[in-house]
């Protein structure tokens, strides 16, 4: 039984998003001198197969931090240092955003899962950017860029460009989230002709490299026209997916009546599934995002096409040793199937 096992029970008694500050708050302590470099020797597992270039940057191993865990890029170091090879920060909004009311995070313990309806809480674009600047990230730092909540669909390139104009010199990559469940206003950015107003906005800023986050509840058509717009436009990449609205009919939890959008075990499969789509149909490296909990679920995405992988769920669940086992079971999965390197079982299961 690790510390965190031990932790575990307290931190569980507590409202989740209570635990979550305490063990964010943690990690920004523990991302300094000389924590930062004993956590490091204990967490991380430094291994060439691991490593992944992609999207302009090299990504010491392909097991990332999703957005939303570190919203305000305050816990970057203590994240790598536990051995997470990137770290997406956000989403950051032009202002700053207070979120939605409390209670707004909820803990589905039979499923492994959580709902959100955080609301896009953050300190705000400039700030979020000065903090960024001052920082010194020993791993890639991606930056998740969101609409602000007043903000109205015609207005919300200009407010996408803000946002990324405060942020871009602290950031490796870029993320556009269209894809939002917990804040209004987001379902109508998920046309084709909004999403090419923001995309090409977001260009004319110098915004590169570039991707986009798709929700898993869109319907496959809806997700082929937003690829077609990646391939026409050049975009970077693409991170699949975002939260979900829709609740499986097996969730467990009394909790499964809230709303807000669910992550963790449930969407596993469905998250893999989207990663293969779009694989398939775009020539750009694939974040494959829900419900990695294990090596295995991992390995299922980037056979199935993703390049990276993040995780967030799983962490509040796992605790702080989840990316070294993860990373530790990816080698052993990489030796078991005769690949020399992640790189090389990217994309090994589609056609």
């Amino acid at each position: 039984m690790n510390a965190y096992d031990i932790a575990k029970p307290l931190l569980f008694s507590l409202p989740a998003e209570t635990a979550h500050s305490l063990g964010h708050g943690a990690l920004g302590f523990a991302g300094r001198p000389p924590f930062e470099g004993a956590l490091a020797r204990h967490y991380a597992v430094d291994d060439d197969r691991l490593r992944v270039d992609a999207l302009g940057q090299s990504f010491p191993s392909p097991v990332g931090v999703a957005a939303g865990f570190d919203k305000n890029a305050e816990a970057v170091r203590g994240l790598a240092a536990l051995g997470f090879g990137f770290v997406e920060v956000g989403g950051v909004t032009a202002v700053p955003q207070s979120g939605n009311a409390r209670p707004r995070l909820f803990r589905l313990r039979e499923d492994d899962a959580v709902i959100n309806r955080m609301g896009l809480n953050n300190d705000g674009a400039e700030v979020v950017g000065e903090r960024l600047s001052r920082l010194t990230a020993p791993v890639p730092v991606g930056v998740n860029i969101a609409k602000s909540e007043h903000v109205g669909t015609e207005d919300a390139p200009a407010d996408y460009r803000a946002t990324f104009e405060e942020v871009a010199a602290g950031g490796d990559f870029f993320v556009v989230n269209v894809s939002c469940p917990n804040s209004q206003g987001f379902e109508e950015l998920q046309n084709r002709d909004t999403m090419e107003t923001i995309f090409t906005e977001l260009q004319d800023a110098g915004a590169a490299p570039l991707l986009v986050k798709l929700s898993p509840d869109l319907p496959e058509p809806a997700v082929a026209d937003t690829l077609d717009l990646v391939t026409e436009l050049g975009l970077d990449g693409v991170v699949a997916t975002n939260t979900s609205t829709e609740r499986p009919d097996d969730l467990q939890s009394p909790n499964r009546v809230e709303t807000g959008g669910l992550s963790g075990a449930p969407i596993e499969a469905r998250a893999t599934e989207m990663t293969r789509f779009v694989a398939e149909r775009v020539d750009v490296p694939v974040v494959g995002v829900g419900g990695v909990a294990t090596a295995a679920d991992a390995y299922r995405k980037i056979r199935a096409g993703a390049s990276l992988v993040q995780l967030y769920t799983a962490f509040l669940y796992r605790g702080p040793s989840i990316a070294r086992e993860i990373n530790r079971g990816l080698l052993d999965l990489l030796e078991r199937d005769g690949f020399d390197s992640v790189e090389a079982a990217v994309g090994a299961d589609l056609g």
